[in-house]
């Protein structure tokens, strides 16, 4: 039984920040034996051709502002197609992207899922490198001509930008949280790029080479995830780039946060079963490795073995085996009840940052088990499943 506990914790600890901690270590030590990089300057003429392709779904009350920040992206004019999709809307959304010529628009009243559309937008694609970004957010100016810099390395097949989520003093567990996490997972990110290659892209801002673009199935839920780690599978590198960032707003509440998060959950699972050809270390090495470390211990047993700890740890009490275990069986209870805490004061609307963390952390581990069981029971649809942010 102690055998048992002490390995769960291990691999918990490994899991949230012990791989962080080997990643630091491993980027210092070969950055003891390698050269300083320097950032070269980007040369505008040597850009490839670029289509940039926004997929939205009934997203009228952003779209003027998406528009207005998409014309105002540093890229040359003779290089860039800009490619909005708004398969299914059934607001305002087509209508006011069509009052704008310079971007084509692709629109069906059938609604089939946002692969579905990206896979139609794709067939349009003439251009080098494609970049797909969300309807609800901002890309800071250089963020294509930052991105597509990367691809006169003929090793990158994808480009991973930075998700940057807005939080205010006012924040609350949702923003708070989220900003937290996507802090800390940029930070993983551009550790793992460096020791070789991101696990996967988020869909706020990723790009590919389109010659490597490969349709995944209509019942996929993470289609970005899948798409980039396809070609990741072709040994080929995902590059993590910080300065191109998209910036979105946080989801309305913890509840719209918990919906987003179930989501992304059995799109875990789903994934994991998908892509069982990566837990071959042998073939894959190093990427391999950083898939099993990075997400999937996250996706699948490392929220059931913090249970299994807190039940074997009081056991251990009970059964009277020493101070250190009554320690750890302290601490475990003072975390969860700061989470309880934390809970409660934001249906109050009280904000105390100190317990969104554990809150946060809770619900994040909570998802994971909602979301297996909604993949499992085939709840869980591939189509656009909007969560509502904060305006």
């Amino acid at each position: 039984m102690k055998v048992t506990f002490w390995l769960s914790i291990f691999i918990v600890f490994y899991t949230f920040l012990g791989y962080g901690i080997l990643l630091f270590l491993m980027v210092r030590i070969k950055r003891l034996f390698s050269k300083k990089i320097t950032e070269s300057i980007i040369d505008i003429d040597k850009l490839p051709t670029c289509t940039l392709i926004v997929a939205a779904f009934n997203e009228q009350d952003y779209m003027r502002d998406k528009i207005k920040n998409t014309l105002q992206l540093n890229y040359p004019a003779k290089k860039l197609q800009i490619l909005f999709v708004t398969d299914g809307s059934t607001d305002q959304t087509p209508e006011i992207v069509s009052e704008y010529k310079e971007i084509k628009l692709l629109h069906s009243p059938l609604r089939k899922g946002k692969i579905n559309a990206v896979h139609r937008a794709v067939k349009e694609v003439d251009t080098e490198v494609i970049v797909f970004t969300d309807a609800n957010t901002f890309l800071n100016t250089d963020a294509l001509q930052i991105i597509c810099s990367h691809y006169k390395d003929k090793n990158v097949g994808a480009v991973a930008g930075e998700k940057r989520v807005f939080s205010d003093t006012l924040a609350d567990a949702s923003a708070a949280g989220e900003g937290f996490y996507w802090k800390y997972e940029s930070v993983l990110k551009k550790w793992d790029s460096e020791i070789y290659s991101v696990v996967g892209a988020a869909g706020e801002l990723f790009s590919i080479r389109t010659s490597l673009y490969e349709p995944v199935g209509p019942d996929i839920i993470l289609d970005d995830f899948m798409i980039s780690m396809l070609i990741a599978m072709k040994n080929y590198r995902i590059v993590y780039e910080p300065n191109a960032y998209a910036t979105e707003n946080a989801s309305a509440n913890v509840k719209e946060e918990l919906k987003r998060k179930v989501r992304i959950a059995a799109g875990g699972i789903q994934s994991i079963i998908k892509l069982l050809p990566l837990f071959n270390v042998f073939k894959y090495g190093m990427l391999s490795f950083q898939y099993i470390s990075h997400r999937v211990l996250r996706w699948t047993i490392s929220p059931f073995l913090l249970i299994l700890i807190f039940f074997i740890n009081a056991s251990l009490v009970f059964s009277g085996s020493g101070w250190l275990y009554s320690l750890v069986l302290f601490m475990q209870i003072l975390f969860y009840c700061a989470a309880c805490l934390g809970y409660l004061l934001e249906k109050k609307q009280l904000r105390i940052k100190a317990l969104f963390i554990p809150y946060y952390f809770c619900v994040m581990n909570y998802a994971v088990f909602a979301g297996i069981y909604r993949y499992y029971m085939k709840q869980q649809s591939a189509t656009w499943e909007k969560s509502l942010r904060k305006q």
